[in-house]
């Protein structure tokens, strides 16, 4: 009986794993490495990659400016409401994106929301780079903002409750305290984040187009290039993969790289200064 069960773990898993590894496989195998590195370095790539970089950086400065205060806020104050406004956080996590896109166009467009005050601004939002970052910031912050939670949560609220005895103020508690236990949490959190931001493709398409050299991102470029030359929509895909595989790589280590930080801050120096 064990043995038969075994066996038939055994099966299940090589299953499940053939059905998730070969199409990843498929990526690299179907293109000659020959025009993988000139799919790689094609102008359509190289213009995709540098939107995506310059995007994803300024998307992921914004999730952790903003959302760092907002999850410790939501971690260590109990309100009315406090549910909803999880929910409401969490929300983008389970929303269509073509909902996501449409939704940004409906707030943010000349014809949205606010359109008139963007307007009445001289601005422009949609179908530009600042609609590109919009766009992933709205769809990946819910998943740093969810690390962000648990990992402020976790803090020993003794460690907190100690340093306030001990004269610390509100901002030197949080960043002498509950920010580097939290560090962990938080890295592997804006890691997730930084890994949804590079492959946003619904939202994005709807809200700033697919523009090549301007709105273009890597994984709009796969759709795009799939009918123009389907060897430059792998090599791109390739680069999805391998960038994807380095992102998941570093949650696994990010504990281990902030065991260290957090372990070497002084938890009890002096706090006569606020």
């Amino acid at each position: 009986m064990r043995s038969a069960f075994g066996a038939a773990l055994a099966l299940a898993t090589a299953v499940a794993l053939s059905f998730l590894l070969l199409p990843i496989l498929a990526i690299f195998v179907q293109i000659p490495l020959g025009r993988l590195l000139d799919g790689m370095t094609s102008p359509a790539a190289v213009d995709a990659l540098v939107v995506t970089a310059k995007t994803i950086l300024v998307a992921n400065a914004l999730i952790l400016l903003f959302g760092t205060p907002t999850a410790y806020l939501i971690a260590n104050h109990s309100f009315r409401g406090r549910s909803l406004l999880v929910t409401a956080v969490e929300l983008p996590l389970v929303l269509p994106p073509a909902v996501a896109g449409i939704g940004l166009l409906a707030a943010f467009s000349s014809i949205g929301l606010l359109g008139g005050a963007i307007g009445f601004l001289g601005l422009e939002i949609a179908f530009t780079q600042v609609a590109v970052v919009m766009a992933v910031t709205f769809v990946a912050s819910p998943f740093y903002l969810r690390a962000a939670i648990s990992a402020f949560e976790a803090v020993d609220a003794s460690l907190t409750g100690a340093a306030r005895t001990l004269g610390a103020g509100p901002a030197r508690t949080f960043f002498r305290i509950a920010l580097p236990l939290a560090a962990g949490g938080l890295g592997a959190g804006w890691a997730l984040a930084f890994a949804r931001g590079i492959g946003e493709f619904g939202a994005t398409i709807m809200f700033a187009g697919s523009l090549q050299g301007v709105t273009q991102t890597l994984s709009l470029a796969v759709y795009e290039q799939f009918d123009v030359d389907f060897d430059i929509a792998l090599a791109i895909g390739a680069e999805l993969v391998v960038v994807s595989a380095a992102v998941l790589l570093a949650v696994k280590l990010v504990p281990s790289w902030t065991r260290s930080i957090s372990a070497s801050t002084t938890l009890f120096a002096p706090f006569g200064s606020r």
